[in-house]
């Protein structure tokens, strides 16, 4: 999913890459800032998502690679800051949904985590992680949940292929 801030508009594709396009102020043109370089699913710069929708802010990018990597980028040229696995895993198509909130972030994984994290042009600080529910589609080899969480009430309501539950993140 595209995302805009300001007069900016970041893309970005699975085998293409990502672009950063600026927008006249009055809609009528267009131009590319920036874009990636690399057509590879494994050797990518930039970020390269597959199912998760990055986060620009208008300064830095988030997002999740083509194999699982959480990357900082900066948003004025497409440079990497930095990358992790340690919020998803290392392989094919592995996965996190980004949400922002407030001065964090909750990533939800695919193993069925919820992580609060920071996520900052210096890196990735993870503040805590609870499992949420258990992954139960299989991918490749191993079991998965590739939906997003949705957020309401106070709570968090998290699916996989069996049930869905709702988590009271109210708590001190």
């Amino acid at each position: 999913t595209p995302r805009k801030a300001g007069n900016r508009l970041f893309v970005a594709s699975f085998y293409n890459g990502p672009r950063m396009i600026e927008v006249s102020p009055d809609g009528s043109q267009a131009k590319i800032v920036w874009a990636g370089t690399s057509d590879s699913e494994i050797n990518t710069d930039g970020l390269h998502p597959i199912m998760m929708t990055p986060v620009f802010d208008g300064k830095n990018i988030y997002g999740v690679d083509s194999y699982g990597q959480l990357r900082g980028l900066d948003a004025s040229n497409g440079k990497r800051l930095w990358e992790t696995e340690q919020a998803t895993g290392k392989g094919r198509w592995w996965n996190a949904f980004i949400i922002p909130h407030e001065d964090r972030y909750f990533l939800h994984n695919e193993q069925g985590d919820l992580i609060i994290a920071n996520l900052t042009p210096a890196g990735y600080e993870e503040l805590s992680r609870a499992k949420l529910i258990e992954p139960t589609r299989p991918v490749q080899r191993r079991m998965t949940i590739w939906s997003h969480p949705a957020f309401a009430m106070k709570s968090v309501f998290a699916r996989n292929d069996k049930e869905i539950i709702r988590v009271d993140l109210s708590a001190e």
